[in-house]
């Protein structure tokens, strides 16, 4: 079981809602092209037969993933602890530097805002934030090295 969040869940809805609304276009695109004839030859049927086949697989991946989440709830989550779906400001230990993150149960397609960085919960950065509480020390092991940050704020 995977956890993800609301928005995570809601976005995953969608794509699995636009991939169905678009069954009935594609299958309008497969007859108009097996009515052109011979379908040895046709590429307009092809290609349509195989977006059908993209689209189905989609649908099915969709569905799986939808099946195999459960939405993290916030009602025991104590405010002073972050959890999938909060947004964290941190200090950079070594520098001084803040930087804000949100930790996500999947990347959002365009990345969110250009001022939030996205982490997944598995990540390094994720693993080290999972259930840390405010003002506490977290270490994160990075492929270029451990960083420390302190836990400034969690934004909501």
């Amino acid at each position: 079981m995977d956890l993800i969040s609301k928005a995570d869940k809601e976005r995953l809805e969608a794509q699995l809602a636009e991939c169905i609304q678009f069954r009935p276009v594609i299958a309008q695109r497969i007859a108009e092209a097996r009515a052109q004839g011979d379908l040895k030859e046709n590429a307009d049927y092809h290609a349509a037969r195989e977006d059908q086949g993209m689209n189905e697989a989609k649908i099915r991946e969709l569905e799986a993933k939808l099946a195999r989440t459960q939405v993290a709830g916030q009602v025991d989550v104590p405010t002073d602890m972050v959890f999938l779906g909060a947004t964290v400001k941190l200090k950079d230990v070594a520098n001084g530097r803040e930087e804000v993150f949100r930790l996500v149960g999947q990347m959002s397609p365009d990345g969110g805002p250009d001022d939030v960085i996205e982490v997944t919960a598995t990540s390094p950065m994720g693993t080290a934030l999972m259930k840390a509480r405010l003002n506490e020390n977290i270490r994160v092991d990075l492929p270029r090295g451990e960083r420390r940050f302190i836990i400034v704020a969690i934004l909501d």
